[in-house]
């Protein structure tokens, strides 16, 4: 088996997925689905190959078994699935109303999702790895805000690309007023920013801003690699002279699948981008390949179910 060369680090969760179309309110029966935008990455990589940890935490309750069970069928080792037994797992109720966007209500509170703590990954396991990335989902509560900061700091210090998706939804954090400087803490650690112009809003009035002049802003917090999505529009991306890929500037345009269900769709991207450039390929290269594995994410219900293989992929392109 390849050695991992690459850490994800952050939330595994239930996704409760309605069975009949319709608000929240009125849905009276959901299917489980494993899910969390760090795991969907992860799982994502492996099947294009890539070698993975997933670094989370799980309740020892049947949530959680389930959930570890499901990772390590899809080949993520369980060396950093942490199981808490003193805590449940965190799950979300995902939205299918076709009057409305796509809403999500998270059950996080006193979660072990939550309750990740600093120095879990070793030192020396980071010193063998090339890549780590964390979302940030896991930035809105303590300890796991920490543990991320701690992880992404040490990560660096080794040499480690190290890559972060915001994931801004402020409705997940208790005290609101704490979302900007955290993020900003996030941004100077990170390498490469994977997001798109509504997670910036918070940190500067981004609407009506060109893609360019938000990706060139964003770097001056500290990335040098920015990748803005926009929906089914182009793909963006700017790369300073400072990453090993070169200093580019490229726009790559989506492409047509038939679309059911966007869940997973942008961590499906990044995960596609993550694997290309840990094989070296070109920052163009990289894009096209994500786009890929994003649109065909798109193609079935749930975040994980139609995460594509390298083939599907290659077919596509």
């Amino acid at each position: 088996m390849e050695t991992e060369n690459a850490l994800i680090a952050g939330e595994a969760l239930i996704d409760m997925f309605p069975t009949t179309e319709g608000p929240l309110d009125d849905v009276e029966m959901f299917e489980r689905r494993a899910g969390g935008a760090p795991a969907n990455l992860a799982v994502a990589m492996t099947r294009l190959g890539a070698a993975p940890y997933l670094w989370t935490r799980l309740g020892a309750d049947p949530f959680g078994r389930h959930l570890k069970e499901a990772l390590t069928d899809q080949g993520i080792p369980d060396r950093f699935l942490e199981l808490d037994s003193t805590r449940k797992t965190a799950h979300t109720l995902v939205g299918d109303d076709p009057a409305a966007d796509q809403s999500f209500v998270f059950y996080k509170e006193g979660t072990a999702t939550m309750a990740m703590e600093s120095g879990t990954v070793p030192d020396e396991t980071l010193s063998n790895l090339e890549w780590v990335h964390f979302g940030g989902v896991m930035l809105c509560e303590e300890p796991a805000r920490t543990a991320m900061l701690d992880l992404a700091e040490r990560a660096g210090e080794a040499g480690c690309t190290v890559s972060f998706d915001p994931n801004t939804r402020e409705d997940l954090w208790p005290d609101p007023a704490d979302l900007e400087p955290t993020l900003r803490s996030a941004l100077e650690l990170a390498d490469v920013v994977k997001t798109d112009r509504e997670d910036l809003s918070i940190l500067w009035k981004t609407e009506g801003a060109s893609i360019e002049s938000v990706a060139e802003e964003l770097t001056t917090y500290g990335p040098h690699t920015v990748f803005l999505t926009q929906g089914g529009d182009e793909t963006y991306g700017l790369a300073t002279a400072d990453p090993p890929w070169g200093a580019a500037e490229t726009k790559q345009p989506t492409l047509d699948v038939d679309v059911v269900e966007t869940t997973g769709a942008g961590d499906a991207f990044t995960a596609g981008v993550i694997t290309a450039l840990l094989e070296e390929k070109s920052f163009d290269a990289a894009i096209r390949f994500g786009n890929a594995v994003g649109a065909l994410a798109t193609t079935d219900t749930g975040a994980m179910a139609p995460l594509p293989t390298r083939e599907a992929v290659e077919e596509l392109l």
